[in-house]
């Protein structure tokens, strides 16, 4: 599993980034390309496998961009900051198995009446 934290800042209408502890770096002239770029710039090192991100503005003309590949799909979540460690929430979950029953449906409780209560709010 890697872990690549980017620090991403704007400088005359054009977005650059550098990695936190590493070689990495990639520049782009908006953000969506940017993230995108370093993805492949990530996975280009790493190899393959499951890739999340998360892009966090710090000021309008910074930002902090992490991508973690491989791992485990689903669960943990970012916490924000360059140091977080955890990946991205993944969606997580999975679709039930086709052979599955269909659930029952709950029967509706009956309300009680005044009367049932020992006591009318009419009386």
């Amino acid at each position: 599993m890697g872990v690549y934290t980017f620090i991403c800042n704007q400088s005359g209408g054009k977005w650059s980034a550098k990695q936190y502890s590493g070689d990495l770096e990639g520049s782009a002239a908006n953000t969506y390309d940017l993230q995108r770029h370093l993805v492949n710039v990530a996975l280009t090192s790493e190899g393959s496998g499951v890739v999340q991100s998360s892009f966090s503005h710090v000021t309008p003309s910074s930002a902090v961009f992490q991508v973690v590949i491989g791992g485990v799909g689903g669960g943990g979540g970012f916490t924000g900051g360059a140091r977080a460690a955890a990946p991205a929430a993944a969606g997580g979950g999975g679709a039930a198995p086709a052979d599955e029953p269909p659930a029952e449906e709950k029967k509706k409780e009956e309300e009680e009446s005044d009367d049932d209560m020992g006591f009318s709010l009419f009386d």
